[in-house]
């Protein structure tokens, strides 16, 4: 199991991309790891047989082991009852098996299985004497125990309402989708979550926008916002904040959390000191994090330490977002459309933008959520200054 950032103790095998005894080459993914911030695609370092030693599902520690690429005939090592990085094996796929499952250990002792049969049984908490062998001479198979599985998870399925048709699929919530599950019924659960909406004639800045790209679109409206957003924090500075314990805790630098869209959930990568970079440096870090998000190549330390975020939805006009604890502010985005409005009596045609802030109560009044956009407001209106 590899450190992903300065903070990660353990990780969980959310997918095996590679089997048992399959080929591997060097730089093939052989496995998904989520940890609480991220899922990340772990790749062979070298070629070899891949050879498991633990299940899908299971927590593994920094370190500790999750198999094995070894020489095509080479013998699988017996899987050790405790080892620390300095005693794993160079050529072992990572590291000790996961927070030790009581899983029955005299079962392999009396029920004919094989050694895949009874590892996985381990790892899923299975007593043996329960499966039905289907393998030569009577013997419990890997596959015995997978089955065994799923129908423990089919009778243990929780029963929907009366009235509703037969659903054409059921999916319990795992891995990343999971783990957002449980971040955003806690945000709701743990703050005084209120939003605040605003409509932002983005026409100056989009024509400033352009004409720094030159042409190339290098620079987007989100990062125009970002900057916006940075140089706001600065001046109201109780929205930069997060709340710990029943304490909050304010900062002068500006780390903003970019919320991406991945297939199976978001992830919220970090720009760090927002307040420090020009718009062009903003673009390259915001196009490197979102590439290396949809890459899975991020690691934890690359998703902690914001003290505010932007989410952006460009394909509806205005939502309210929820609150990425333990920061006290998440500002949504939606898209820019061309509609009328009236400037020094007249109407004309310009191109507006609603923002929405959703801020914690607890720690930020309304009068400070309204000053925070009214001055988000004249700073992307009056956007000269931006792309200085």
């Amino acid at each position: 199991m590899p450190r992903l950032g300065d903070f990660m103790t353990e990780g969980t095998v959310v997918r095996l991309a590679k089997a048992q005894g399959d080929n591997v080459g060097q730089g093939e993914v052989i496995a998904e790891i989520e940890t609480e911030k991220l899922n990340y695609d772990l790749e062979a370092t070298e070629g070899g047989v891949f050879h498991p030693i633990v299940d899908e599902g299971a927590t593994v520690a920094v370190d500790g082991l999750i198999g094995y690429l070894l020489a095509e005939g080479e013998a699988v090592p017996e899987p050790p009852q405790a080892q620390t990085p300095s005693s794993a094996g160079s050529r072992a796929a990572a590291i000790p098996p996961p927070r030790s499952r009581p899983a029955a250990a005299t079962n392999g002792d009396v029920v004919p299985s094989t050694p895949g049969a009874r590892r996985l049984a381990a790892n899923l908490e299975i007593d043996l004497s329960q499966v039905t062998p289907s393998g030569p001479r009577g013997r419990i198979v890997e596959a015995d125990v997978r089955a065994f599985a799923e129908q423990q998870q089919a009778d243990a399925a929780p029963k929907l309402p009366p009235g509703l048709p037969e659903p054409s699929e059921s999916k319990p919530l795992r891995g990343m989708r999971q783990t957002i599950a449980r971040h955003m019924k806690d945000s709701l659960a743990n703050s005084a979550q209120l939003s605040y909406s605003l409509e932002l004639d983005v026409t100056e800045a989009q024509r400033l926008r352009r004409e720094a790209s030159q042409g190339q679109d290098t620079i987007t409206l989100a990062d125009v916002l970002m900057k916006a957003c940075a140089e706001t924090l600065k001046r109201v500075g109780a929205v930069n904040s997060v709340l710990v314990d029943g304490t909050a805790h304010y900062f002068d630098q500006v780390n903003i959390g970019l919320a991406v869209a991945l297939g199976d959930g978001l992830i919220v990568p970090v720009i760090r000191d927002v307040g420090q970079l020009n718009l062009q440096q903003i673009s390259g870090a915001t196009t490197d994090v979102s590439a290396k998000a949809r890459d899975s190549k991020l690691t934890v330390n690359d998703v902690v330490g914001a003290t505010f975020t932007i989410s952006v939805l460009g394909t509806v006009d205005v939502f309210t977002p929820i609150l990425n604890p333990p920061e006290n502010g998440i500002l949504g985005v939606g898209r820019s459309v061309q509609k009328p409005a009236v400037r020094d009596g007249e109407i004309v045609i310009r191109e507006m933008l609603t923002v929405t802030l959703t801020a914690d109560h607890q720690v930020i009044d309304g009068a400070i959520a309204a000053s925070f956009m009214r001055r988000l407001q004249a700073t992307v209106e009056r956007p000269a200054a931006l792309f200085r």
